[in-house]
């Protein structure tokens, strides 16, 4: 054994420990795996680094952007409804109809980009189940894979191995060839993760807190809020007209806070516009300096009796026949939340007003609850203290940029708040969707590579505000690149040193003579094993090849064992590095390395089993 074997061995062997035992981060670990490989000169810097220009990687880096946008814009919150209702409330049948799902779209589609699109509708249907995401995303990746075997073209190693028959002389597999074989296996995947992989699933971790977390639609009914917000137009003849709402006064006279103010842009609220694109123009929480104008419409909170003598001596009209209901308060963009003060607050001891809470942080106190008193405390002039729970209302953005202060707030509730469509866009939601269409298409029809059309997707989206450019290097996660651009120099130094060849020959050598059956076992067995820690397109160009000469050694056609090296390839269920679609889903749903080895391997074990017996029925020898 060659030096540069021997060390590519050792760093093999190293890296599968310390993925197992995960004492050191995973993409740590593939850090260090690129390094000590070019140190010793196994790989040269270019191979090394060639992972960070990969076209995998360009295309989950981008995948990952396109995914932010069918997030941001609501795209995600529509799939997932729609799954939903098809599943009914039921989280087996929304585990079956997402696997069936992604594995029938994988089948035209590259299972990483289904994988990656669907991972935003994934999630939200975790959380509006109240269930683990864990519990959805293996189930949702294995199903990927195994779906983009459907077909010629839903995966690469279907295609290498039908041209590697045309290459030596046979018919080529057409498109459908593969599912008699693919399509079971799908089917059985999805029996097993309802009976036994979802058993061998993390568990959910519940989050600790010590109050109960509401979504903003309870919250409205629980505060009361309906009988305490109202509609104020102001009149033409309003002292109001041409005032700033500081100099007004308008809350001095009683306790009213001003939440919104709505205009339509000809000044009249419901006349006829001047241009057949104008709108109204919402205002959400009006600064002091805002300008009021005749029939500008005022949403405030305030009692019943405090409206009556402001209305009167301002001269506003009370538009009881629109009273203010939760969609005015709860959208995509506003709402409501509870905020708990922490132990050492710099607000502790202080009232609202001295801490002038609605300029410096842009939302306002709706009420104020202490935890051993059952009635609410005036907003404006009581003391806080630690424990103190207060209702805001304001934008999303504004009501979760707390979260950063944890000297000072706990913030409640932000699944339930995403749960809702909080911080999307939904008026953006049919850009995201055609531009997700063409990109899904051109795919399809190979108009272009992956990595281009998704690097296209992703610039579109930014481009039309479906995202800002901020928010799309935010939705990049880091230590997936990382990871995956730290093993690829692995699979080229077991490539380079002939690691995988050596070990292709000595099976062959091992087993010949026992049979095509048993070279079929032994092939299968192999190519599973090395496509955990290869990408299956490596697997298949290394064995494809192999698998013809061997049939043709042994006298027999070589369909069945290219369609075994085509079918074991795409098994990479043991590890989260032989495949993007397993390292997309990782961090997503918080899954160790060991928890892909034992949901995967009985997996792998049942789907060998039903090869074979398929195999000798479909491609008998």
């Amino acid at each position: 054994m060659s030096g540069p074997m021997l060390v590519t061995l050792i760093v093999l062997i190293v890296a599968i420990i310390l993925f197992i035992t995960e004492k050191v981060r995973l993409d740590v670990v593939a850090m260090m795996v690129m390094a000590v490989l070019m140190l010793t000169g196994v790989v040269t810097v270019e191979e090394g680094l060639a992972g960070f220009s990969n076209k995998a990687v360009i295309s989950i880096a981008a995948l990952f952007i396109v995914g932010g946008a069918v997030f941001q814009t609501g795209l995600a919150g529509m799939i997932a409804v729609r799954i939903m209702r098809a599943a009914g409330g039921s989280a087996v049948r929304l585990l079956v109809i997402l696997m069936v799902a992604v594995g029938f779209m994988s089948a035209f589609i590259s299972s990483t980009g289904v994988v990656a699109l669907m991972l935003p509708a994934a999630l939200s249907l975790a959380r509006s189940q109240r269930m683990s995401s864990a519990k959805l995303l293996i189930p949702m990746a294995y199903a990927a894979l195994l779906g983009g075997t459907l077909t010629l073209i839903g995966t690469p190693p279907n295609l290498l191995v039908s041209e590697a028959l045309r290459s030596a002389g046979y018919a080529p597999f057409d498109l459908f060839s593969f599912t008699p074989l693919a399509l079971p296996l799908l089917l059985i995947s999805v029996v097993y993760m309802l009976l036994v992989g979802r058993r061998l699933l993390p568990e959910p971790k519940l989050e600790s807190t010590s109050l109960p977390v509401v979504t903003p639609g309870e919250l409205f009914a629980i505060y009361e809020l309906p009988g305490r917000l109202f509609r104020l137009r102001v009149q033409d003849d309003s002292p109001l007209v041409g005032r700033t709402i500081g100099d007004t006064g308008i809350g001095s006279r009683c306790p009213l806070t001003i939440l919104s103010l709505t205009r339509s842009p000809n000044g009249a609220y419901g006349g006829v516009r001047l241009l057949p694109w104008s709108s109204r123009e919402t205002i959400n929480h009006p600064m002091s300096d805002t300008v009021l104008q005749a029939n500008d419409v005022l949403q405030v909170q305030s009692e019943a009796h405090c409206i009556a003598q402001v209305s009167a001596d301002l001269k506003l009209a009370v538009m009881a026949n629109e009273p203010v209901v939760e969609g005015d308060i709860i959208t995509n963009d506003v709402g409501i939340a509870e905020v708990v003060l922490r132990p050492r607050s710099a607000l502790l001891g202080k009232t609202i007003a001295e801490v002038r809470f609605s300029r410096l942080y842009r939302l306002t106190v709706l009420s104020l609850h202490r935890p051993d008193r059952k009635e609410s405390l005036p907003v404006k002039s009581t003391p806080l203290e630690f424990g103190d729970v207060l209702l805001v209302q304001g934008e999303w953005k504004d009501i979760f940029a707390l979260k950063a202060l944890r000297r000072d707030f706990i913030v409640m509730g932000e699944s339930e708040a995403l749960a809702i469509g909080a911080f999307t866009q939904p008026k953006k939601a049919p850009i995201a969707l055609i531009v997700l269409l063409a990109m899904v298409l051109t795919v399809a029809f190979n108009i272009f590579d992956l990595a281009a059309a998704s690097i296209g997707a992703a610039l579109i989206l930014i481009l039309t505000g479906c995202l800002t450019i901020d928010d799309a290097y935010k939705e990049i996660d880091l230590r997936t690149i990382c990871m995956m651009a730290g093993i690829i120099p692995l699979s080229t130094a077991l490539a380079k040193v002939g690691l995988v060849d050596l070990i292709a020959e000595a099976v062959v050598g091992a087993v010949g003579a026992s049979g095509p059956m048993a070279v079929q076992i032994a092939f299968f067995v192999t190519v599973v094993i090395m496509t955990q820690f290869l990408s299956n397109t490596a697997t298949t160009v290394l064995f494809a090849p192999l698998a013809v000469v061997t049939a043709q050694q042994l006298g027999v056609q070589p369909h069945a064992l290219l369609m075994t090296v085509a079918i074991a390839s795409s098994l990479a269920f043991a590890t989260p590095l032989g495949t993007p679609v397993n390292t997309l889903v990782m961090n997503a749903g918080r899954y160790r390395f060991r928890d892909y080895v034992q949901v995967g391997v009985p997996l792998i074990v049942v789907c060998m089993i039903v090869t074979m017996i398929l195999l000798s029925i479909v491609f008998p020898y």
